[in-house]
C-alpha cells in the first residue's frame, strides 16, 4: 500500500480561485491519515508560492478563508510544499520571495524519481 502522495499542481491557475481548494483539502486530509504528502507547484501554479499571492485570493468571491489559510492548514497537518526552482527564473523571484512553507525547490529529475517509486501515488492538477 502507497504511504506517499505526491499533488503535483501545474495546470491550478491563481486566476482561477474554484481551482485551488481540492488540492490543499486533500493534501490536509491525507496528511492527517499519517500518509507522508509532499505538494510540487510548477508552472503557474508556482506563483501561489510568493509571498502574498496566495493570501490574496479564495476559492470564491466573498469567502474569508483565503488559499493561504488552506495551504498552512495543510502543512500543519504535515504536508510539504515544494517549487518547481525554474519558477524563480519564470516569475523573477528568489528564494526570498518564498513563503515559509515551502520546503525548498526541486527539478525535474526529483519529480521523476520520485514517482516512479512503488508506494507513491500522485495527483495532478
Amino acid at each position: 500500500m502507497a504511504r506517499k502522495l505526491i499533488i503535483v499542481m501545474v495546470n491550478s491557475d491563481p486566476r482561477n480561485g474554484e481551482e485551488l481548494g481540492a488540492p490543499f483539502h486533500q493534501a490536509a486530509a491525507a496528511a492527517a491519515l499519517d500518509y507522508e504528502v509532499e505538494v510540487v507547484l510548477m508552472a503557474t501554479a508556482g506563483r501561489l508560492l510568493k509571498k502574498g499571492v496566495a493570501a490574496g485570493l479564495t476559492i470564491k468571491p466573498g469567502a474569508t478563508v483565503t488559499v493561504y489559510d488552506l495551504m498552512r492548514q495543510a502543512h500543519e497537518a504535515g504536508a510539504r510544499f515544494f517549487g518547481c526552482s525554474a519558477n524563480l527564473e519564470l516569475f523573477d523571484m528568489t528564494e526570498d520571495d518564498l513563503i515559509p512553507e515551502c520546503a525548498g525547490l526541486v527539478g525535474s529529475a526529483y519529480l521523476m524519481r520520485q514517482v516512479m517509486e512503488d508506494d507513491v501515488r500522485v495527483l495532478t492538477y
